[in-house]
């Protein structure tokens, strides 16, 4: 065993030294390493099948309770692509409620009913959102949805809200500058992403702000081609014997990702500009939603045999849809797709005054087809989250603290 731990560290080392654009810590390495069941250990030790990428952030407080942040890497590379899938979500719902409070002045606000018509080719409407309590969408149940299940129609529907052009430019000036959002999660063209929908805000049956029909004229970095795989089934389902190419898809490095959840979970441990500017209200209103359960929620109400609680926690939780304990909580974002599988979550445990954040990503596609719905996330996707989240759960909490956390902030009535 110790000569195979060993290997590892020593492998996970030397693609360090081999590119420095790789970040590796070696204390996170040897522990992982050592702890790491024969299925984690063949994870470790093929790192170019497996393109994982975790993130282990170390939390202390000082004697005012206000937190400090250590990041502590394991193979993460911001220039090695990996799709986000469902992530982009976070930073679009975010920005969501930071352009709701630019129109305040409308007398509008995210639970404001929200109607979305369609003016170009391939736009949808909707009039209607029987999931909420006044059947009418809004920001605020949508947002509710993306985060309890990860729902597709709500990320789109903010998407088209905030439009390509402005969201991207937002998060840009924020200093995100590697993170790309181009598309809806529907079938449709380049063109038809880069046009969005009008939308009305109403209140007592009156249209409050109308916004018209955007069209996004950025200009995007494409000239780095991404292909990923061998072969991939096209949208006619005809098999390509050629890479998939992902030059023009959404794109969001682990590092901005960890870094917008911890600008939105503690946005004053990030400089000023990195910021949303939300509400209190607001940050209340995230904090509650990322962490609930779908059987915590009526509005929307959910079939918990398939939206069971761990539906969308990754971090030693999704793995064979156990209960998870009643003194743990995971405020998080998840992304499944193409056989990437992403996580950020802060992790916080009431019981034992625990709290961290990890963020992790890992690829799993043994045949090297894309969009063959074969993709290994049960046998070692989940797993590969489950084991480093109860390893690094099992450090934190014999990890020796000069001050004990007060968490009561993260406590909700759900």
């Amino acid at each position: 065993m110790f000569k195979k731990i060993a290997s590892v560290i020593a492998a996970l080392l030397c693609l360090y030294s081999i590119n420095a654009q790789v970040k590796t810590d070696p204390w996170l390495a040897e522990l992982i390493s050592s702890k790491a069941s024969p299925l984690l250990q063949h994870i470790l030790q093929h790192s170019d099948s497996f393109q994982y990428q975790l993130i282990y952030t170390e939390i202390n407080r000082d004697s005012r309770n206000v937190p400090h942040f250590k990041n502590h890497y394991l193979n993460v590379d911001r220039n090695r692509y990996f799709n986000p899938a469902s992530t982009v979500k976070l930073p679009t719902a975010v920005a969501a409620l930071e352009k709701m409070n630019t129109l305040a002045s409308k007398g509008i606000d995210k639970y404001s009913p929200m109607l979305t018509d369609s003016a170009f080719n391939g736009q949808t409407s909707v009039k209607e959102d029987k999931t909420a309590e006044n059947g009418l969408p809004s920001v605020a149940q949508y947002i509710r949805k993306i985060f309890l299940v990860s729902d597709n129609d709500a990320y789109n529907r903010l998407y088209e809200f905030n439009g390509q052009e402005w969201e991207n430019e937002s998060l840009w000036k924020k200093g995100y500058k590697d993170v790309r959002i181009t598309r809806r999660f529907v079938t449709a063209t380049e063109e038809e992403n880069r046009h969005t929908n009008p939308i009305r805000f109403m209140k007592d049956g009156n249209v409050m702000y109308a916004q018209p029909p955007a069209y996004s004229n950025l200009t995007f970095d494409f000239s780095k081609s991404i292909l990923v795989g061998n072969a991939h089934y096209n949208r006619d389902d005809s098999l390509i014997k050629a890479p998939m190419d992902f030059t023009r898809h959404n794109n969001l490095p682990l590092e901005d990702l960890q870094q917008i959840l911890q600008s939105v979970l503690f946005p004053q441990s990030v400089p000023a500009k990195k910021r949303f500017k939300l509400t209190e209200a607001d940050y209340r209103f995230l904090y509650q939603y990322m962490s609930e359960y779908p059987s915590e929620s009526r509005y929307p109400s959910y079939d918990t045999a398939t939206y069971f609680d761990s539906y969308t926690k990754f971090f030693f939780f999704k793995s064979g849809k156990q209960a998870i304990p009643s003194y743990i909580r995971s405020f998080n974002k998840t992304g499944w797709s193409y056989g990437f599988l992403t996580d950020a979550c802060y992790i916080v445990d009431f019981k034992n005054n625990v709290e961290f954040m990890l963020s992790g990503v890992i690829y799993t596609n043994r045949d090297g087809v894309l969009n063959d719905d074969k993709y290994e996330y049960n046998e070692l996707g989940y797993p590969y989250f489950k084991e480093t989240g109860r390893i690094l759960y099992e450090y934190e909490l014999n990890r020796k603290r000069t001050n004990q956390p007060d968490l009561s902030q993260w406590k909700f009535n759900y």
